[in-house]
C-alpha cells in the first residue's frame, strides 16, 4: 500500500496476482473500521516493480507527485472473483479480513469485515461545537492556567479524516468551501485522523489578525469569488485544541495533556500553526499581546476538560482593546446622503441565563458602502412591527428587525447607563448564535 501525493492525496492498494499487480486507488484510505466503506478505483495492472517504489515522479507524468511505501505484507485470498474479492491482509499497519467488491465500471468499495484493532476506537464525531470562554480579568493563581494569545477571526471546528478536512463553524455550518488554501492541513496529517479547534484569521500588512480583513472571506458564497479572495485576502488556521484523536476522544483530558497531544501531531505549514501556549505569568502574556498589537489572550485552567458547545469559566478571555459581538435589534435611517437608507444599527445583548434582549446603543461609524447595502439586504426580511428590546429606547423612527444577526463592535468603554461609548461597526457575524451573546465586562 502506497501513500500518494498526486494532483489529491490517495493510497495506492496494490495486490499480487499472477506476475502483476491489480491496483485500486483509495481516496480516503483504508478503513479500519466496519463503517463506513471507503471508495476504491481500479485502476490498470502495474509491474510487480512498484511494490517497492517510492519517490517524486515528475510533473507532466502518469501519476506526478511523491510516492511513499505506507504498509507491506501478506494476503490470504477466500474469494476472487472479477467484481468480488474477499482478503485477509497481514501488513505491519493493517490487519484483518476485508471485502473488496464492484459497484459499476471501475468504482468499488472497500469495506472492512474484521472489528478494529483497537475495540474502544469510534468514529470521527459529528456533534461536538466549541467550548466558550467568558470575559474576565487575569487569574491570581496564574501557575495553574496556560496562556494562548487570542486570535481576531472566525471559529471553527477542523475534522480532519482521509487526508481531508471539513471545516465547521460554530454555528454548525460547512465553512470548508470558503477557505480551499487550508485544505492541504488534511494532505499534511496523512493518514492520521483529529477534530481540532483553531481560527481562521487573516493578516493585517503588518502581519496582525484583522477581522475587518478577513469579512469578505467570511461570507463569500460563490466558487468563482473564493479563488479570486483566496490570493487577495490570504487565511491562515490557528490551531490550539483537540477533541478526538485516532479513534478516540479527548474531551475528558486535562487542558495540558490535550496540548501535548496537539503539539505532537507537529502541525506548522504554510497556512495553518500551532501557537505556543505559556504556563504562568499571564500579565507578562497579557503584555507580550499588547506589544504585538492583539486583541488580548486566552487563560485555561491546566487541569481542565473541554465541555462542547458550553460556556466555561475554565477558559477565560482577557482582552486588551475593548470590542464583543452584539445582536441586531434594528436601525436608524441616515441623513443627507444615507436619507432612505440604514444610518445606524440599534444593538444589545443578553445577560446571562436571561433570554430578553437589552439595548446596547446605536452603531453608525465604520460602516462603509457594501456593508451597508449587505446590512440592508440582510436585515430586509427580519423586519417586525414591535421593539426586540426589553427597554424600548427613545428613537427617532427606529426600524425594528428580529434579533437574528450578530455583529462585532469596537468601543473605548461602557457608560455607567450599560451603553457603548465610542462603538465602531466592525463586521458581520453570521458564524456565532445570536442566543450566545452576553455582554462582557461592566
Amino acid at each position: 500500500m502506497q501513500e500518494h501525493h498526486a494532483r489529491a492525496l490517495h493510497w495506492d492498494l496494490r495486490l499480487e496476482h499472477e506476475g502483476v499487480l491489480w491496483s485500486w486507488a483509495v481516496p480516503k484510505g483504508i478503513p479500519m473500521r466496519p463503517a463506513p466503506n471507503h471508495l476504491a478505483v481500479r485502476t490498470e495492472d502495474h509491474p510487480l516493480q512498484y511494490l517497492t517504489f517510492e519517490g517524486d515522479i515528475p510533473s507532466g507524468q502518469y501519476g506526478a507527485g511523491t510516492m511513499m511505501v505506507w504498509d507491506r505484507g501478506t494476503y490470504e485470498a477466500e474469494k476472487v472473483r472479477d467484481d468480488e474479492l474477499i482478503l485477509t491482509f497481514h501488513g505491519e499497519r493493517v490487519r484483518g479480513k476485508y471485502a473488496l467488491f464492484q459497484t459499476r465500471d471501475n468504482q468499488w468499495m472497500l469495506h472492512r469485515m474484521s472489528p478494529p484493532d483497537d475495540p474502544t476506537v469510534t468514529a470521527i464525531p459529528t456533534d461536538l461545537a466549541p467550548v466558550l470562554a467568558v470575559a474576565g480579568e487575569l487569574p491570581v493563581d496564574d501557575d495553574r492556567w496556560g496562556f494562548e494569545m487570542k486570535w481576531d477571526g472566525m471559529r471553527v471546528l477542523a475534522a480532519v479524516e482521509g487526508g481531508r478536512i471539513r471545516l465547521t463553524s460554530r454555528r454548525g455550518n460547512d465553512v470548508t468551501g470558503r477557505f480551499p488554501e487550508l485544505r492541504g492541513l488534511g494532505e499534511a496529517m496523512s493518514a492520521r485522523e483529529a477534530i481540532l479547534d483553531a481560527e481562521v484569521v487573516a493578516l493585517d500588512d503588518a502581519g496582525r489578525p484583522s477581522f475587518e480583513r478577513l469579512q469578505p472571506r467570511m461570507h463569500v458564497g460563490s466558487p468563482a469569488k473564493v479563488r479570486q479572495l483566496v490570493n487577495q485576502v490570504p487565511v491562515a488556521l490557528m490551531l490550539f485544541d483537540v477533541l478526538w484523536l485516532d479513534g478516540h476522544l479527548t474531551i475528558e483530558l486535562p487542558y495540558q495533556e490535550r496540548r501535548r497531544e496537539l503539539e505532537q501531531l507537529h502541525l506548522a505549514g504554510p497556512q495553518w500553526q500551532t501557537p505556543p501556549t505559556t504556563y504562568g505569568n499571564g500579565a507578562r502574556v497579557l503584555a507580550t499581546a499588547e506589544e504585538l498589537g492583539l486583541e488580548g489572550v486566552v487563560a485555561k485552567r491546566i487541569d481542565s476538560p473541554y465541555r462542547p458547545g458550553q460556556r466555561s469559566d475554565a477558559w477565560r478571555k482577557v482582552k486588551v482593546t475593548a470590542g464583543q459581538e452584539l445582536v441586531v435589534g434594528g436601525w436608524l435611517t441616515g441623513n443627507g446622503h444615507l436619507a432612505g437608507h440604514l444610518g445606524s444599527l440599534l444593538v444589545g445583548y443578553h445577560e446571562p441565563g436571561d433570554p430578553r434582549l437589552r439595548y446596547a446603543g446605536r452603531v453608525g461609524s465604520g460602516i462603509n458602502a457594501s456593508t451597508r447595502a449587505e446590512l440592508e439586504a440582510t436585515l430586509a426580511p427580519l423586519r417586525r412591527d414591535t421593539s426586540p428590546f426589553v427597554e424600548t429606547p427613545r428613537l427617532p423612527d427606529p426600524v425594528s428587525v428580529e434579533p437574528k444577526l450578530v455583529v462585532e463592535v469596537g468601543f473605548h468603554e461602557w457608560t455607567t447607563a450599560g451603553l457603548l461609548r465610542a462603538p465602531r461597526f466592525r463586521g458581520i457575524r453570521d458564524d456565532k448564535d445570536p442566543d450566545d451573546v452576553v455582554r462582557e465586562g461592566r
